[in-house]
């Protein structure tokens, strides 16, 4: 049988389902009218972000503050996305012999580029805790080895850290990140401290999840390097979010989720490793059709659903639509917005830096003598206000994720709620 080429495999597709979804030519007329102007103009003119939170089917039902565990795809990307699902539902197993390793490529190369490292450095994953669980488990430890991290850091992956305490007899040493440092150095000697000649491995968050804290990053893989110890990245919350390339920060590894602030289905996450690093990774599954130094070893998925993969380049291009710089204003603003309201109040007590280089759009709030659960049941339940109670690692409060479809209105109803509360 003579296979399509691409041309022609989509023409037929399209045909089949009743014509591909085209992207949204008014949203690109929209972004070309503020070309001129720079992102922290329009980080605070909210009829400008209005217009954009129509691009997003953003429920009424509650104020939407919790969108860093999972935020809207715009509406643009997810009616590709049930686009894409029809589509390959057509011609299902044509379509996953003929066109799946091209199109996921084409994807893989994306992201790459929004990265800025090269392909054969980076995989397409289902999240943030499958790629970094992916190298925790494919490091052939030694008994005593030590692996370095924060009580801070995401739980699944100091739960892939234990389970190698146990099958291979590591040593997990754990230090407490300050909510809030005097100086990059406080934070890089907290954890030089702790490193030893037998420390493997040191683990950071680009930024910490449960408060916002973006950590000096560079400085710290810097120094972990000096005392030849590699360096892995939980990017969970930073991809999509800050302005960066991976080469700003001089890590190994890197693992981020698409499901959050690129606004992608859920489904799909990110794995980077440096590339002279790629052949002493073990494969969790035995997937022997690539060469050791191949990253794609490491990709071993099975029957996948494709549409995740096939959206990405759709999320992608709206992201880009509205632009990393702006994107990150705009979110940093946001947080300010209402940090700055409370953040001297005597019985108010945030738990995330006050720089603005520390943190962008995520922060912790608590309120004395409110415990967090209680704060965000209370929240819920009286305001109509959605957030997610952080009760560990010296953190006590309520985490707070505004999306650019969260308006100034919305916030100012929260600011009003931690004040009433606050009595």
């Amino acid at each position: 049988m003579k296979l399509f080429n691409k041309r022609q495999f989509l023409q037929t597709i399209a045909t089949l389902s009743g014509g591909a979804i085209l992207p949204t030519k008014s949203m690109e007329s929209f972004f070309q009218e503020i070309e001129h102007l720079q992102p922290l103009e329009l980080a605070n003119d909210d009829a400008f972000w209005q217009k954009i939170r129509g691009a997003y089917g953003v429920t009424k039902d509650f104020i939407h503050l919790e969108n860093g565990y999972y935020s809207l795809a715009a509406k643009e990307v997810l009616e590709n996305y049930i686009g894409h699902i029809q589509r390959v539902n057509t011609v299902s197993s044509y379509y996953m012999r003929t066109r799946q390793g091209e199109d996921k490529l084409a994807s893989r190369q994306a992201l790459a580029r929004l990265l800025g490292c090269s392909t054969e450095e980076l995989i397409i994953t289902r999240n943030t805790t499958e790629s970094l669980d992916t190298i925790i488990a494919g490091i052939d430890w030694n008994p005593g080895d030590e692996a370095l991290m924060a009580e801070q850091d995401y739980g699944a992956m100091l739960d892939m850290f234990k389970l190698q305490a146990r099958r291979y007899g590591i040593v997990n040493k754990m230090v407490s990140v300050p909510l809030h440092p005097a100086s990059d150095e406080e934070i890089v000697n907290l954890y030089e401290k702790a490193i030893t000649p037998k420390t493997r491995l040191l683990m950071i968050c680009h930024m910490i999840n449960i408060t916002g804290h973006i950590l000096p990053v560079r400085k710290i893989t810097d120094m972990a390097h000096r005392h030849g110890v590699e360096v892995m990245v939980d990017g969970a919350h930073a991809f999509a979010h800050l302005d960066f390339k991976i080469s700003d920060l001089g890590c190994d590894y890197y693992g981020s989720s698409l499901h959050k602030w690129l606004g992608n289905p859920l489904g799909a996450g990110i794995l980077y490793v440096r590339k002279e690093k790629i052949a002493k990774i073990w494969q969790l599954f035995g997937d022997m059709g690539y060469a050791d130094d191949d990253i794609r070893k490491l990709n071993h998925t099975g029957t996948h659903p494709v549409a995740t993969d096939l959206a990405i380049l759709d999320a992608i291009r709206f992201h880009e639509m509205i632009g990393i710089q702006r994107k990150e204003a705009r979110l940093r603003y946001l947080q300010h917005y209402w940090t700055d309201q409370v953040r001297n109040h005597p019985k108010i007590l945030l738990n995330t830096p006050a720089d603005p280089q520390r943190s962008c759009g995520i922060a912790n709030v608590g309120i004395q003598s409110i415990k967090p659960a209680d704060l965000a049941k209370t929240l819920m339940e009286k305001y109509k206000i959605f957030t997610v109670a952080i009760d560990y690692a010296n953190v006590h409060g309520v985490r707070v994720t505004p999306h650019l479809y969260v308006s100034t209105k919305e916030l100012d109803v929260f600011v009003g709620a931690l004040k009433e509360l606050a009595g």
